[in-house]
C-alpha cells in the first residue's frame, strides 16, 4: 500500500493499481498516482467530468445498461420422464397390502416412493428412498 498525504488526508493507494496503470498505460508513478485519485474521486479532471456529463445527456450509460435482446427466446420446460424402477414400485405395493391390515384410507400417492394412510386419527406417510452406491475411491 502507498500512502499519499492529500491536504490533511491520508489515502492508502493499492500498490497493483498502481503498477498496472503505470505498464498498461505507460505512464510514470506520479501520473499513475494522479489517475488513481481521480478515478476514486479524490481529485476532480475537467476532461472527466466534461465526457461523463456528454455521456449522461446522451444516455449512453442507460443504453448500455437495459440493453437486452429483441425478442428473448423463453425456454420451455421439458416434460419429466420417470424412470421405472420395478424393485420399488413392488416394495411399495407389498407394503400397501400389508398396511391395509392395519390402517385404513392406505392409499400409493406415488407408484414408486409414497404411501399415505391413516390410524385411529393420526395420519402417517411412508416415503421409500434408495441410497446412492458410494463413488468409487472416495
Amino acid at each position: 500500500m502507498i500512502t499519499y498525504e492529500l491536504g490533511k488526508r491520508k489515502i492508502k493507494i493499492p500498490e497493483t493499481d498502481i503498477e498496472r496503470s503505470m505498464k498498461i498505460l505507460g505512464i510514470t508513478k506520479d501520473e499513475a498516482i494522479q489517475v488513481w485519485l481521480e478515478d476514486e474521486g479524490y481529485l476532480e479532471n475537467e476532461e472527466q467530468e466534461e465526457l461523463e456529463a456528454k455521456a449522461k445527456k446522451n444516455r449512453i450509460t442507460a443504453t448500455i445498461h437495459q440493453a437486452s435482446a429483441k425478442d428473448p427466446a423463453k425456454k420451455t420446460q421439458k416434460e419429466r420422464v420417470r424412470k421405472e424402477d420395478p424393485t420399488k414400485e413392488l416394495i411399495i405395493a407389498k407394503t400397501a397390502e400389508f398396511l391395509k391390515d392395519y390402517a385404513e384410507n392406505v392409499t400409493i400417492t406415488n407408484i414408486g416412493k409414497l404411501i399415505s394412510f391413516k390410524i385411529g386419527e393420526d395420519d402417517y406417510e411412508f416415503n421409500l428412498i434408495r441410497k446412492r452406491k458410494p463413488k468409487k475411491g472416495a
